[in-house]
């Protein structure tokens, strides 16, 4: 089974859009609507919008099963107060939730959580129980900046967001730090923020005790980790410097990466540096990169064809990648196919 780790709901329809275009133009008349029963979005709608787009190339490309979450860019937790953000979460989720039913053999949830600014993290428990408890996701996405590319949250490792973090462990899952859309022009949303982030939810974590504190917590980087691959030697050199354990002890069992590196060279590298049994496969697809690479002439997300002309791993190294790896990262994944005697 192929199951890619690294899914959002890019292709909702487009009453969605005008929904939240509604909902942030009356941020300050909230009263002034919209209503959340005012959005209608069919099964037939979620269906046409899946069947077209994901479903079909998860099909073309050879992948089974996506782990699917709420578009990252959408998430703007910048905007409005906790009550705007908590009702556009829960909006988002219930379409992913629905999809999950639409397509049970295809797609499993992982939430979007409420963040807001200065907002207390715990305010964002009752929508993850939610998720987790009643839709059956198996995962979160945390944001890390809130603020939208101002970073004045506390770094991950501070005791600000402990309430998630006990709930996590309590509920056996794992987070995909990721932030969503930057509003600092210095910062391009796809191609800086998101890679920025990733790198410096690693370095915050390397800098502290986190782990001591929560020796089951497990974080999913994306992007294949910005530029931790990249420059291992630094991060392993400044751990060395920081009298910080081996990085294979001190982050390792508690961090892992996936694949969404959409060229050779990347993921021969990722495979080379990081560990195989930290790498989870994963696409975003259809997401920041959509085109056809000229050198190839195949889709830049396309990575399974990455993994697949990968000559340094074994077919036990790929079966890890694929699928037992994500089973591990996320055992309610695991316990859900296995119910499904998958």
């Amino acid at each position: 089974m192929i199951i890619d780790c690294h899914g959002h709901y890019t292709t909702a329809p487009k009453a969605l859009e005008e929904w939240r275009k509604q909902q942030i133009a009356n941020l300050n008349t909230p009263e002034l609507g919209p209503k959340v029963a005012s959005l209608k979005i069919s099964d037939d709608e979620l269906r046409e919008s899946i069947e077209t787009n994901q479903l079909r190339l998860m099909k073309e490309r050879g992948s089974d099963l996506t782990i699917f979450s709420p578009r990252a860019s959408f998430m703007a937790h910048h905007i409005g107060d906790f009550n705007a953000s908590a009702t556009w979460a829960a909006i988002c989720n219930e379409l992913c939730h629905r999809v999950a039913q639409l397509f049970p053999d295809h797609f499993i949830g992982a939430a979007m959580l409420p963040q807001s600014p200065g907002v207390d993290p715990a305010s964002c428990i009752p929508e993850l129980e939610t998720c987790v408890r009643e839709y059956g996701f198996v995962g979160i996405n945390l944001n890390p900046d809130p603020s939208g590319g101002m970073w004045n949250s506390p770094p991950l490792s501070d005791r600000h967001w402990y309430p998630i973090y006990e709930k996590m462990v309590e509920l056996d899952i794992p987070a995909m730090i990721h932030v969503s859309t930057s509003c600092n022009a210095c910062f391009h949303t796809t191609g800086a923020h998101y890679l920025n982030a990733d790198t410096t939810a690693f370095m915050q974590c390397l800098t502290s005790e986190l782990f001591t504190d929560f020796p089951t917590l497990k974080f999913l980087i994306p992007h294949g980790g910005g530029a931790v691959p990249y420059h291992w030697g630094r991060f392993r050199g400044l751990a060395q410097e920081m009298k910080k354990p081996l990085l294979q002890e001190h982050l390792l069992k508690n961090i892992f990466f996936d694949t969404c590196v959409y060229h050779q060279p990347g993921i021969d590298l990722l495979t080379k540096v990081i560990p195989v049994e930290n790498i989870l496969f994963a696409s975003e697809m259809i997401g920041a990169v959509r085109g056809i690479d000229p050198e190839t002439g195949n889709f830049y997300d396309d990575t399974k064809r990455y993994i697949e002309a990968s000559t340094q791993l074994s077919a036990e190294q790929r079966y890890q990648i694929y699928e037992g790896n994500a089973r591990h990262v996320f055992p309610r994944l695991d316990a859900a196919l296995t119910a499904k005697g998958k």
